[in-house]
């Protein structure tokens, strides 16, 4: 079985539809595909719709943006949580808010040095997605500015860019909490994703575990050979699930369906720990 529990439709930073995420899901040969976008369940009734079409199970999910008190990112993937659930449904929406007016701030300083507009940016937004520097990277490709996003990342965008400007996120050991509250199951997504920037010590580890973390994405492209022999040490040591996935986001990253997997046996105890919602099938 072929399952991949990291995806992302244009309800976030992704470039496609939810339903044609579980098109290509399929075309790639995949059996389960997670849609876990930015702070966001918007896309889950019609991917669910798209996946019962297709013949492919959905793991309805969602990615929740945090930080440390030190100002590190975190970001913990969420599965088969309730997505009513007031407590969480708070936090990210206090979140998405917060991603809103940061966008307006970062563009009002691109645009003392690029041709950029808000308009420009807003373009690039499906209609209720979460807003983030993704799209402001698609809005600095078409203006010329960049080739695409990964030159506007690892440039104009950067977090040590003059132009970068933080928003409020939650701590991760709260995210685990409020994840478990709400029924779901949080695996702390690419933890040793050092190109992306600084990563977490040993405390954010060990407090997120005690909020209830169950499991680590280990198998993914940005996650260094030498951290993924980390990773698996410390899922032995505390009974953490292992789990492999793509980070597809369609034309917005490289990264290709199914280029890493879970095991079916995951899987199964993920839905047993969920008491959220359920798997599409």
């Amino acid at each position: 079985m072929r399952i991949d529990l990291h995806a992302h439709s244009n309800v976030s930073d992704g470039t496609q539809a939810p339903a044609d995420v579980i098109v290509s899901a399929a075309e790639a040969g995949l059996d389960v595909i997670a849609l876990t976008d930015h702070d966001s369940t918007g896309g889950w009734a019609e991917a669910s719709l798209a996946a019962r079409d297709h013949g492919i199970a959905l793991v309805p999910g969602m990615e929740v943006s945090c930080r440390t008190e030190e100002g590190i990112s975190v970001h913990l993937l969420s599965y088969l949580h309730d997505p009513a659930h007031p407590g969480l449904l708070e936090e990210i929406t206090k979140a998405k808010d917060a991603r809103y007016t940061r966008a307006e701030r970062m563009v009002a300083l691109l645009a003392e040095d690029y041709p950029l507009t808000w308009d420009d940016v807003i373009h690039h937004v499906a209609p209720g997605a979460t807003l983030g520097r993704p799209h402001i990277a698609d809005a600095l490709v078409a203006a010329g500015v960049v080739e695409d996003r990964s030159e506007a990342f690892s440039s104009i965008l950067t977090s040590r860019s003059r132009y970068y400007v933080q928003h409020y996120a939650p701590d991760p050991a709260l995210a685990v909490e409020l994840v478990r509250a709400a029924g779901g199951v949080p695996v702390f997504a690419h933890p040793v994703a050092s190109a992306r920037g600084r990563i977490v010590g040993e405390k954010t580890y060990r407090e997120m575990i005690d909020a209830g973390l169950a499991g680590l994405e280990i198998y993914h492209r940005d996650n260094p050979e030498e951290g993924r022999e980390f990773l698996r040490r410390l899922a032995r040591r505390h009974g953490l699930l292992v789990t492999g996935s793509s980070d597809y986001h369609g034309a917005g990253k490289q990264n290709l369906l199914g280029e890493n997997l879970t095991s079916a046996q995951v899987l199964a105890r993920i839905e047993e720990l969920a008491t959220g919602t359920a798997v599409v099938r």
